[in-house]
């Protein structure tokens, strides 16, 4: 099957690349504001809107007379930023008729001029893009240096563009590229029920819990204290500046590896030590020794010279082997098909509702629910398992997973679940009790067959999951499942209405 994914990784340049990615940053930015401009002043002149191709022809036009300096970067970047504006009218036009049919909630996001102040930005580049072991080549920019060994890939991918971006004095580079990949075998394993909390970022159903690295708990209140005391326009004030801009990408950067290692963890076969050893290995002895990658001689000749390729030095094709072999044993194989769950089960939590308690709303929002969700949503697919999504009303935490009763309240300090009913009295973790009742969603789903479609969810709110349904990835549709407000005394363990 063909993937559209992303590599991004770090560059390392120097003091004139710098200046070079700058400038193209710059410039997207000037493109992105000017188009925005326009798009008004033609919008309130004529009640319509203007094309990026035409706003890319009027900037071609000003860049002879009084933007000579925009021949210094490439014109994939002003391009592609004008591009991005037309997408993000679109999307306001969208999202503004969805709101006043009633289908959309919250405001529609017209798109706002862009500022210096809040960062450098970034620019997208397209067409020649030659990766290497050690450095990418990208137009206008020439070849610049990479951080990581062959972490990007260099062969057998389709570029579709580059992106560079800055964070905090730092530059890196995302490729976005179309790849073959082997067509998953079905996962055959237990469906799993994923509660997700504060506590504890992720309690699965089979006792698996991820610990929550809360990222934002660092000294954050101390150095914006030390900025707003430094006087501005002073180095101080640069300084202290720039030290916060690097907690905050740090921040960032923990919150998205722990997600990634969650729900990675979450999807693949769950294997041992000495079975990934093994697996890694016999991988590895089937690869063939990396060699450089050379680029095509251009001349006038109409068959170019191709000159074969050298080996790589003994440490860089060591890591470029190992970053293939690691690529590898990602994918999902036939052998491990009964060790990848089958199914998945989220809650379709509103976290925007959960916000509103601003006791947790920063602890909720360092969480990263959305990003958990979106990238469950790829990751089990790429897995060849399904993902469900329960009724934002089904009580996962109020119900007993062992006889079904539900409780008429339970407070959020209430860690253990006792179950209320004499026959049963289970006494069991509340996240576990949730997971448990998830996967027991998971269960009913697969074992009733049913043919009839469920609602695709593409993620950010756009394709919203109907009260009380399911969400399933694959397909189309909706299966119903009773609300715990319209039917407080129906057994939610037993079945699915559709």
């Amino acid at each position: 099957m063909q993937i559209t994914r992303g590599y991004r990784t770090e560059l390392d340049l120097n003091n004139k690349q710098i200046t070079a990615c700058k400038k193209h940053a710059g410039a997207a930015r000037y493109a992105y504001n000017w188009g925005l401009k326009r798009k008004q002043e033609v919008y309130q002149a004529t009640g319509r809107s203007i094309s990026a191709m035409a706003l890319h022809r009027e900037l071609n036009q000003l860049k002879q007379a009084e933007l000579p300096w925009m021949y210094e970067v490439s014109k994939a970047a002003p391009q592609e930023a004008l591009r991005d504006l037309d997408q993000a009218m679109r999307n306001f036009f969208r999202r503004a008729r969805l709101k006043k049919e009633g289908k959309w909630k919250g405001p529609p996001g017209y798109p706002t001029f862009k500022s210096k102040k809040k960062g450098l930005g970034s620019f997208r580049l397209t067409g020649a893009i030659c990766v290497y072991e050690r450095a990418i080549d990208l137009p206008r920019l020439g070849r610049l240096r990479l951080k990581e060994c062959g972490y990007l890939p260099t062969s057998g991918v389709h570029i579709l563009s580059a992106t560079v971006c800055e964070e905090a004095e730092r530059w890196y580079v995302s490729l976005q590229v179309q790849e073959e990949v082997p067509d998953p075998s079905p996962a055959t394993g237990e469906p799993i029920g994923v509660d997700l909390g504060i506590k504890t970022l992720a309690q699965c159903s089979d006792g698996m819990a991820i610990e929550n690295p809360k990222a934002l708990r660092t000294e954050l209140k101390r150095l914006h204290r030390r900025l707003s005391r430094k006087a501005k326009g002073s180095k101080n004030r640069t300084k202290a500046r720039k030290k916060l801009a690097r907690t905050y990408a740090r921040i960032a950067h923990v919150r998205c590896d722990a997600l990634h290692q969650a729900t990675s963890h979450l999807t693949r076969a769950r294997l041992s030590k000495e079975e990934r050893t093994a697996r890694y290995e016999e991988i590895a002895s089937t690869l063939p020794e990396p060699k450089a990658k050379v680029k095509a001689r251009k001349g006038r000749s109409p068959v170019r010279r191709v000159t074969e390729a050298p080996p790589l030095p003994e440490k860089v094709a060591k890591q470029v082997k190992q970053k293939q072999s690691k690529r590898l044993l990602r994918q999902a194989h036939a052998a491990d098909a009964a060790m990848r769950p089958s199914v998945a089960v989220l809650e379709d939590l509103n976290v925007e509702g959960m916000k509103r308690n601003r006791k947790l709303a920063l602890s909720i929002s360092d969480v990263g629910l959305g990003e958990f969700r979106r990238q469950m949503t790829y990751k089990t697919a790429w897995q060849g398992a399904s993902l469900l999504f329960a009724d934002r009303w089904f009580p996962s935490t109020k119900m007993c997973s062992r006889c079904g009763a539900v409780k008429e309240d339970m407070d959020l300090s209430e860690r253990i679940y006792v179950c209320e009913n004499s026959a049963c009295g289970l006494v069991i973790d509340r996240d576990v009790n949730a997971a448990l009742n998830l996967a027991a969603l998971a269960a009913l789903a697969t074992q009733a067959d049913q043919p009839g479609p469920y609602r695709q969810f593409s993620g950010k709110g756009e394709t919203p999951v109907e009260k009380g349904a399911l969400a399933d990835l694959s397909q189309d549709g909706s299966v119903k499942l009773p609300s715990a407000k319209q039917e407080p005394d129906t057994n939610y363990g037993l079945s699915i209405h559709g």
